[in-house]
């Protein structure tokens, strides 16, 4: 699924594709911003992005989609 992260006082978000559900990673946002450090989320391609939970402006989590493949009609 597709996260989208908006920080504060940058003009871009960070976009990545992240495995797992929208409960996991809505529980790690809560947990870092209860304590007050970092949420770290890792890519379907192994990279991890870490963000300071004071620096968070939103947190955009996309639908769960399963991917087609093939030929066929819509």
């Amino acid at each position: 699924m597709e996260v989208k992260i908006g920080v504060q006082n940058l003009p871009r978000e960070i976009a990545i594709e992240v495995e797992g559900s929208a409960t996991d990673i809505t529980e790690q946002l809560n947990s870092a911003l209860a304590s007050g450090g970092l949420l770290h989320l890792t890519d379907t391609r192994g990279r991890a992005v870490i963000v300071p939970a004071a620096a968070i402006g939103y947190l955009e989590i996309g639908p769960e989609e399963t991917r087609k493949v093939g030929f066929g009609s819509l």
